[in-house]
C-alpha cells in the first residue's frame, strides 16, 4: 500500500477501450482533491475526447505526464472510467505496469468478465470496482450506474427522436391537428425515468412498466401512465438495491400482457438489465411485428444481450418495418456531462480513502469500502467474484491453512 505517511499521488488515464470518449476525473475536479493535499498526474490528452484539453488542467493544479508508463509507475492511486474486466482486451497492457501497493478506481465490469482480476490481484494491487456499490443513501454520491444511466435514458430518446417519421408533441397548425408519439418505456430504474422525462418534454403520451409497483408513483409523478399487469412480483430489489432476475415463466406471461402496449406504441425503450447476467427478452419478434411500420426500439440492455429478441448490439436493424437500435456505451456518446458526473462519483469514493491531510486511511469495515473492494494482498477477495470465477471462499482457505 501506499506509505501512510506521506501525501498520495492521484493519476488518470487516458481510456483505451474503443470508441471510449469519458475521462475519469475534469479540470474542475482537481482543486478538492488538491486542497485534500493529494497531488493529481493526468496522462497527456486523458481528457481531449471529452472537451478538455491539458492546459485546462494544468490551470486547475494538476501536472501533465506526456508518457502513460509515468502515469502507470508514479501513481499511488489510478483513476480509470474502465479497467480490468470493463476493458479486457486493450487494458491488458497496463496489466504488467502496475505495482504492489498501487490503488485503482474504476468500472471492471467484475460480475460479468471476472477473468483479468486474478491477474491484476497478482500484481499486488487494491482494486474497487464501482459498480459494485451498495444502493445506500451514503454512496448516492458516488453512484457512477446512477449517473450513467441518467445520460443513457436520456439519449435513448434523443436517438429515437432521430428515427421516428414523425413528431413528438402534438401540435395544433392551420393544416390540422398533429397528434402525440406513442412511447412505451420498460423499466422504470434510473435510466427509465430519465427516458420518461426526456419524452415527455418533447410533449409524447408516456406510459411505463416496470415489475416493481413501488414505482408507480414516480412513474405518475413525472407525467407518464403506469402500465399495471396481473403479475405477482414484490417490492424486493436484488442483492445491493439492483435489479433481481425472476424465473422464465414469469418473464413468459409478462410478454403476453405487454403485447398489446407495445403494439400501441411508436417507441419503445427498453432498459431491463440484470448484474452479471444476461437480459430477459421482453420484447419478441411476434410483438415487433405486431408495430407500425416506421416504428422504433431503442435497447438500452444491448450490452447484456438486449430486451428485444431481434436486437443486435452495436447495431441498428430494420425488422418488419421496425428500426430496433442496440447502442453500446451510450454514455461516451456525451462525454463532457458524462465525464463530470463521473469525476464526481469517483472523486468522492477516493476522498473517502485519505485523511485531511491527504493521507491513505482507509476503513476496511466501511460499507461502501467493503462492498466495492475485490482485489487486495493477492488476492480476489469480493464473495461473489470468486465464486463467478470458480475460486473457494476465503474462509475455507484459512481454516485449511489452520
Amino acid at each position: 500500500m501506499p506509505d501512510e505517511a506521506k501525501s498520495v499521488a492521484v493519476g488518470v488515464l487516458r481510456e483505451t477501450f474503443p470508441g471510449e470518449r469519458r475521462v475519469a476525473l475534469i479540470p474542475q475536479s482537481v482543486p478538492p482533491l488538491a486542497k485534500r493535499g493529494l497531488q493529481v498526474l493526468v496522462e497527456s490528452q486523458a481528457g481531449l475526447e471529452a472537451g478538455f484539453e491539458d492546459a485546462s488542467y494544468v490551470e486547475s493544479g494538476a501536472t501533465i505526464l506526456t508518457e502513460r508508463s509515468q502515469v502507470l509507475a508514479d501513481a499511488d492511486i489510478l483513476l480509470q472510467v474502465r479497467s480490468a474486466g470493463a476493458n479486457p482486451t486493450a487494458g491488458q497492457a497496463d496489466i504488467g505496469s502496475l505495482r504492489e501497493g498501487q490503488i485503482v478506481i474504476a468500472c471492471c465490469d467484475p460480475l460479468s468478465e471476472a477473468t483479468p482480476l486474478p491477474d491484476v490481484a497478482q500484481r499486488g494491487v487494491t482494486t474497487f470496482a464501482l459498480e459494485l456499490l451498495p444502493r445506500i443513501t451514503r454512496a448516492q454520491s458516488m453512484d457512477v450506474l446512477s449517473s450513467m444511466a441518467t445520460i443513457a435514458g436520456y439519449k435513448a430518446v434523443m436517438l429515437a427522436a432521430g428515427i421516428l417519421p414523425r413528431m413528438f408533441p402534438m401540435l395544433m397548425t392551420a393544416a390540422g391537428t398533429i397528434a402525440p408519439a406513442r412511447v412505451f418505456v420498460i423499466g422504470a430504474g434510473v435510466a427509465g425515468l430519465q427516458a420518461i422525462a426526456s419524452a415527455r418534454r418533447l410533449g409524447a403520451l408516456v406510459e411505463a412498466y416496470d415489475l416493481r409497483p413501488a414505482v408507480r408513483e414516480e412513474v405518475e409523478s413525472l407525467g407518464a401512465k403506469f402500465v399495471e399487469l396481473p403479475l405477482p412480483t414484490g417490492d424486493d430489489d436484488g442483492a445491493g438495491g439492483y435489479a433481481r432476475a425472476m424465473d422464465e415463466d414469469f418473464y413468459r406471461r409478462q410478454r403476453e400482457l405487454m403485447h398489446r402496449v407495445v403494439t400501441e406504441s411508436d417507441v419503445v425503450i427498453t432498459t431491463a438489465a440484470i448484474p452479471g447476467r444476461e437480459a430477459p427478452i421482453l420484447v419478441t419478434d411476434e410483438m415487433v411485428q405486431s408495430m407500425a411500420t416506421g416504428s422504433v426500439i431503442v435497447d438500452l440492455a444491448a450490452e447484456r444481450g438486449g430486451n428485444c429478441s431481434l436486437t443486435q448490439p452495436g447495431d441498428t436493424v430494420t425488422c418488419h418495418g421496425v428500426t430496433i437500435l442496440g447502442p453500446l456505451n451510450v454514455p461516451s456518446t456525451i462525454p463532457v456531462h458524462a465525464s463530470q458526473m463521473y469525476a464526481k462519483n469517483i472523486s468522492t469514493f477516493l476522498l473517502q480513502l485519505v485523511d485531511k491531510e491527504g493521507r491513505l486511511d482507509i476503513d476496511w469495515e466501511d460499507e461502501v469500502i467493503r462492498e466495492t473492494l475485490v482485489t487486495r494482498n493477492g488476492e480476489v477477495v469480493h464473495p461473489r467474484v470468486r465464486e463467478l470465477l470458480g475460486l473457494p471462499a476465503l474462509e475455507t482457505i484459512a481454516t485449511e491453512n489452520e
